[in-house]
This record gives structure tokens, sequence and C-alpha cells, in this order.
């Protein structure tokens, strides 16, 4: 008999365990000043959600735990019901919502430690007698004041609601409110001292001068939180957290800086040999080298070596040095020496010279001379390739940066601006010298970027850069023209395959960050370019518009930022695409 007690008892619970009762509807009903969804959302009970016991009690609990946080202390649920389907599965909601009258701000007494804060807060308060009592709204107030107090060295201020005394008013028939509320300023701050830790290799110094904090200086929570934006643009550390700030057992201010270095040296290396093609030929080496010193011995200052080796007769050198903070001035002092030899027609070789100014955070401008030369390569027999030639080229800059990371960004822009004036001045060769050949000639040079990342969603950002170059002068020489095409540039297409006096080219990238800085992304690039035609040399006018696309990844690695993309030209089969990796790092 027993057993047979518990198979009837299985069977009849069996189909309960299978259909659990479910809301099929809600209702809302009665509510004048808050839509059916603010209701619903405070709630937090939607259709499809299973019934459980005290549902009703729960869902009007919440309900009237929102209204009151918005100004609404006695509201009426009076006859809202659960009602059941046939086969008692399925619940339908009815909730009868009476907000009742809002409570008012009747009166604010303000009180604080500081009688100058005081009475120039007051009105804020004074400002809300007469409105909905409004928690949020109040909160809002509230915080503003303590932004504004933490940026005028009061970080440590707290305001307090001492006490809320609730009523109402026969006489008017309204619910109001008396709010007691104080503030303690804390002691007024200044940062004293600059403490940093993690710093293994990097001088105390190169920090501080990057914050560009006067010892003293009253503590300002807008500024600090800036202070990790101005790090990161230094490239030697992992992404810097906010600073924090103390006082410390000698009633000092100290801002505490914390900071992961990483990898500043980088390598960047491939070589191969190329074989001889024929009996008569003789193999050749091809590669690229690229060694960037980032933080020479800790103190911030950067050399860099590149060698590239473009085919059997082409190849460029290029040597860089950077010393920042000039005798311990915002100014930046750049140095460069380049080389290109270009098949067998010349060798061009540049010495730059430039001073940047740091005029904020955000801002720079410079200016730079460039000394260069172009030497014909020598045939037996005489064949124009280029003039010998020298010129000198003075320019100025304008740079405005504001990513909050230079490596990988996902906010902000960067704008640069550059004219250069050339003179230059054709030495030879002399038989390819006519009268009516210009010796004196003086060339203009209009270059522009503009780069804009924004975050479209969590960990997706859209970055958009816009390129354009153009090269102004009676005529141009091979040397003096614009490339176009690369990783750098133009991704599809081989690197420098395009020679032009005017180039633009615009980089779409659509990125997901796996990481801080590492990051996939889809591409899509255009280019376009335009040779003027040279008649005396008998070069017709060249004239194309490119586009490229693909997809990549950035990793962050030991080493850098490995930057690797596949990327096909328009026409291009899978086959025929190409692959663009190397080192990404800004020197």
């Amino acid at each position: 008999m027993i057993r047979r007690i518990k198979y009837l008892l299985l069977i009849v619970s069996f189909p309960v365990v299978l259909h659990p009762q479910i809301i099929q509807k809600i209702d809302i009903n009665g509510n004048r000043t808050f839509s059916d969804s603010d209701i619903k959302s405070w709630g937090q009970i939607g259709e499809g959600t299973r019934v459980y016991p005290g549902l009703l009690d729960t869902l009007k609990s919440r309900v009237a735990l929102n209204l009151s946080l918005r100004g609404y202390f006695y509201p009426d649920f009076k006859n809202s019901r659960l009602e059941y389907s046939a086969d008692s599965q399925k619940v339908f909601i009815t909730l009868n919502v009476n907000e009742g009258e809002p409570t008012y701000i009747k009166t604010s007494y303000f009180s604080g430690n500081d009688s100058v804060k005081t009475k120039e807060y007051e009105p804020v308060f004074k400002f809300l007698e007469g409105q909905v009592f409004d928690k949020y709204e109040l909160e809002e107030y509230i915080n503003d004041l303590l932004t504004k107090l933490e940026n005028d060295g009061y970080p440590f201020a707290v305001f307090t609601i001492k006490s809320v005394y609730l009523y109402r008013d026969s006489v008017k028939e309204k619910n109001y409110a008396d709010l007691y509320i104080d503030l303690n300023t804390g002691v007024e701050s200044r940062i004293d001292k600059i403490k940093v830790e993690g710093n293994a290799s990097t001088k105390d110094y190169v920090v501080i001068r990057e914050l560009r904090i006067e010892p003293g200086e009253y503590y300002s929570q807008k500024k600090i939180e800036e202070l990790p934006k101005r790090l990161n643009r230094l490239r030697f550390f992992a992404p810097v957290a906010t600073p924090q700030f103390y006082i410390d057992s000698d009633n000092k201010g100290v801002l505490l800086i914390k900071i992961k270095e990483k990898q500043t040296n980088n390598f960047d290396g491939i070589i191969g040999y190329i074989p001889p093609a024929k009996d008569n030929e003789t193999g050749y080496v091809t590669g690229l080298i690229n060694i960037s010193l980032r933080n020479l011995f800790g103190t911030g200052r950067a050399a860099a070596f590149r060698w590239r080796k473009l085919d059997r007769n082409s190849q460029e050198l290029e040597l860089k040095y950077l010393e920042p903070w000039l005798i311990g001035f915002p100014l930046n002092l750049n140095l460069r020496f380049y080389q290109r030899q270009q098949d067998t027609i010349y060798v061009q070789r540049n010495v730059d010279a430039g001073l940047e100014y740091l005029a904020t955070e955000n801002v720079s401008a410079s200016v730079f001379v460039t000394s260069e030369s172009v030497i014909p390569t020598l045939t037996e027999e005489p064949v124009f390739t280029v003039f010998n030639s020298s010129s000198l080229t003075t320019g100025i800059n304008l740079r405005i940066d504001t990513r909050d990371d230079p490596l990988a960004p996902m906010g902000g822009l960067l704008f640069n601006n550059t004219y250069k004036f050339s003179r230059k001045k054709i030495n030879g060769p002399a038989e390819f010298i006519t009268p009516d050949t210009q010796t004196d000639i003086n060339l203009q040079r209009f270059e522009a970027t503009l780069a804009v990342f924004y975050e479209l969603f969590r960990r997706q950002v859209v970055a958009l850069t816009l390129n354009g170059r153009e090269l102004r002068g009676p005529f141009f020489e091979q040397s003096d023209l614009y490339r176009l095409g690369g990783a750098f540039t133009l991704r599809g297409y081989r690197e420098d395959q395009f020679l032009g006096n005017r180039i633009y080219w615009s980089n779409l990238e659509y990125r997901f960050f796996l990481s801080r800085r590492t990051f996939a992304f889809l591409f899509f690039d255009t280019g376009y370019y335009l040779r003027n035609a040279d008649d005396n040399l008998g070069i017709p006018k060249a004239e194309e518009f490119k586009i490229g696309y693909g997809l990549g990844i950035n990793l962050e690695t030991g080493i850098g930022i490995l930057g690797v993309s596949f990327a096909l030209a328009k026409g291009d089969s899978f086959s025929e695409g190409k692959i663009h990796f190397g080192i990404i790092n800004e020197f």
C-alpha cells in the first residue's frame, strides 16, 4: 500500500515539474506620472518569468522603493492581483499603481566646517526648495559639488545628509520634506611630494617631469585623472592606473605613481638570400633590420637604426636620435640621418635637425632644417637619370594629440600639419645642363594627417585616418616625389609602389580589442596619386585611385606591438593577396 502511494505521488507531481507556472502578461493600470515600462523595469519581473510564492508582494515592494527614491512615499496598489488560466499554468498580473502625491522639499538647512564654502554652496541647495524630493537629483547636485571641491584642493570632502523630516501640511494638503545637510571639507590638500613605484630602470625625474606638476600645487582630481594619459605617451610602461593621493605622517600631500615597466628596446628583423637567376649573376642579401632603443639608460633618450634591402640595387639606411627636455625645458631635440640607394639611378642623403616645443601635454610645435644631396650613379655611357643636386629645407610643424594611448588608442584624435620650403641647387652632370635648365629651384611641401578614434561599443573602436601630401615647384625629379603603397599607407600593394607629387590615402579600421593593446581588425584603405607629366624627360602624366581591404591583428609582445595584416587590392584573387607585418612603435 505504501508503494502504491509513492507511485501515485510521483504521477501527480511529475506534470508540475515539467510545466511550471509562467507569467503570461503584466498589465499596469492607474499610473499617472511614470510610464508602464518604468514600473516594469523597477519590478524586475518580466513576461516569461516563473511564478514563486510572494511574487506580487515582491513586485509591489520593488515598485514602492523606486517611487520613494523619486519623491513618491505614499503609493497605493489596491486591487492588484494574480489571475490564472484554466489549466493554472499561465499567470496574468494586474498591478494597479497609484503613485500618490509627491513630496516636495520645503526647507534645506545647510551647514559646514568652512564658512566660506558653506556660504558659496548654500544657494545650490536653496534652489532645490519647492522641487520634488528626488534622491537621484539630490545626489547629482552633491556629486557636482564634490567634483568642484576635488578640483579646488579638497579631495577628502564629505557631504552628510544628517536627517530628513517628512510631514504633511494639512492646510495646503501637500507632503513636504526638510533636509539637514552638512559639509566637511577635510584638509585643504597640496601635492608636496611625488613618489614613483615600480620603476626599475626609468629615472624618477623622467616620470615626474612628464606630469607637469609643480611642488606645492593644489590637488585637482581632473588633473590627476589626466596623468595616466601623459605617462602612457612615453610608451615605457604598461597602461598606467590613476595615481593615489594621501597625507603622510608629516602632514604632507603625497601623490603615488605606480608603474610597470615594459620592454622599450625592440629588434625587428628578417634576412633572406636571393640566389642568382643566371650563370653570370651573383646572389644577394635582402631583408630588414629595425632596432629601436626608446629609453636609453632610463633617461627617456631614444635612438633608432633601420636598414632595409629592397632588391639587388636598392636599399635604405636610417639613424635617429631624440634628446628630450633639453637642458630641463620642454624642448625635444631630434636628429636624423637617412640614405637611400635607388636601383642604379641615384643615392639620396638627408641630415635633419629639429626642435620641438611641448606647449601642453596635447599640443606641440616644432621647427626643423634638412640638408639633402642627390648623387646620380655614374655609368660608362652617359645616360640621364637625375641631376646631381643639393638642397636646404626649413619647415614648421603643428601637432595636436589627444589620444588616450599612442600605440592602441580607444579614443581621441591626432592632427599633424607640416609645411616645408626647399631651395634646391642643381650642380650637374654638366652635359645634361642646358641654357634652359633651371639650376636654382624653390619647392614647397604641404603635409597633413588627421586620425580619429572612437569607441562605438565596449572594446570595439572605429579608427579613421586621412592623409594628404603635395609637392609644388617648377619641375620634380624622382628623388623629390612622395611614395605610396605598403603596410603604413595603402595596404594590398608593394612598398612604395607608386610615385607622385600629390598623394592622398585613408585607412578605415574596425577594431575588436582582445586586451588593452591587442586587437583584431577589418580595414578598408583608399589611395590616390598624381604625377605630373614631364615633357623634357618624356614622362607622361600618371593618375590613379586605388583601394585595398582585408583583415589583421596587432599583438602586444615582449618586443613591442607586432602587426600582421592580409590585404587584397581591387581585382586581386585570394592567392594574390599580400601579407604586411612589422613591429609597430613610435620613435
